[in-house]
């Protein structure tokens, strides 16, 4: 496992532009335009993209009807649905707010994003130390990213690379905006040199893991694949562990990154109870905004016998 950050030399866009690439130079263009236009039409016009997408990617639709299936077994077929409409209608918005994250003034992030909490990270980070900022997979990363650097310019995120090099290289000078080092997500040692250097590092666990360090716990109340190295990187690292999450407000009203108070004693007494607790924390938030989840992941696949794989 290599032991360095990434800091791979920004590749010039201008290098791709074979064929292949042409859509997606439609696409940033597309996007480029929207980012000057009023923010609620902004919104508006990623509501009816992600409607769009919700009927073409079949794929992603059939993934998240299951994952809402599993996670909301109090919904109705028609709870769900209007659920599930939601949820594509918010992918679509996030993908605006990519656009916002790139191009968007210093001044008009400030006006749109309010961040709660400060105070807690303060704290934790008192006296040099590192601090893991735990978060879900939630829409308005991108641009809650952007406010929160300006509070904390000194931060560190896990990423994981694109199949597709020019969409690779768009999505890390996109988290330039907000995070000035990016640490390739197999990359532990990286993170833990991050923390003892005294830096907030952003983590998400909520993702299918069945890697060494992995347990079938219980997310939404089904097993579930379950990363279970925090624990390890807290202790090594030496840091807190901070929660924090992002929320799109309704009626086109903005933003807000709430940040938590440090767990208190984290380490627990087993890396399984700590990735309970976590799993927990996260569960809590989508319950607050279920829409604005990531649903589209395979969050329960890889799961060992006789448990079935409920995408097939």
């Amino acid at each position: 496992m290599s032991s360095k950050p990434s800091s791979d030399t920004p590749r010039p866009l201008r290098t791709f532009w074979q064929p292949r690439y042409w859509p997606i130079w439609l696409g940033l263009a597309g996007m480029r335009l929207l980012a000057i236009c009023p923010y609620r039409m902004q919104l508006a016009v990623g509501r009816g993209l992600g409607r769009l997408a919700g009927l073409v990617l079949r794929r992603r639709q059939h993934i998240a009807k299951v994952n809402l299936s599993l996670c909301f077994p109090e919904l109705d077929a028609r709870g769900r649905n209007a659920l599930l409409r939601r949820h594509f209608e918010s992918l679509g918005m996030t993908l605006v707010e990519h656009g916002l994250g790139w191009w968007a003034s210093a001044e008009t992030v400030e006006r749109l994003v309010e961040v709660r909490g400060a105070e807690h990270l303060q704290e934790a980070m008192a006296g040099g130390r590192g601090v893991v900022l735990v978060a879900g997979h939630f829409a308005s990363l991108e641009i809650t990213g952007r406010a929160f650097s300006a509070l904390f310019p000194s931060v560190a995120a896990l990423y994981r690379s694109s199949r597709n090099p020019f969409v690779d290289e768009i999505l890390k000078r996109l988290r330039h905006k907000s995070v000035p080092l990016l640490i390739p997500k197999q990359n532990m040692r990286g993170m833990v040199r991050a923390l003892r250097q005294g830096m907030p590092v952003w983590y998400a666990p909520d993702q299918s893991y069945r890697g060494e360090m992995s347990a079938l716990l219980p997310f939404c109340g089904e097993p579930a694949m379950t990363n279970t190295a925090l624990s390890d990187i807290v202790r090594l690292g030496k840091a807190a562990v901070v929660p924090l999450v992002p929320r799109r407000l309704p009626d086109g009203r903005g933003y807000v990154l709430e940040i938590f108070p440090a767990l208190d004693a984290f380490p627990g007494e087993s890396a399984e109870a700590d990735a309970r607790r976590v799993s927990s924390l996260i569960e809590a938030q989508i319950r607050a905004t279920p829409e604005q989840y990531y649903w589209i992941h395979r969050r329960f696949k890889d799961r060992p016998p006789p448990l079935p794989d409920p995408y097939r």
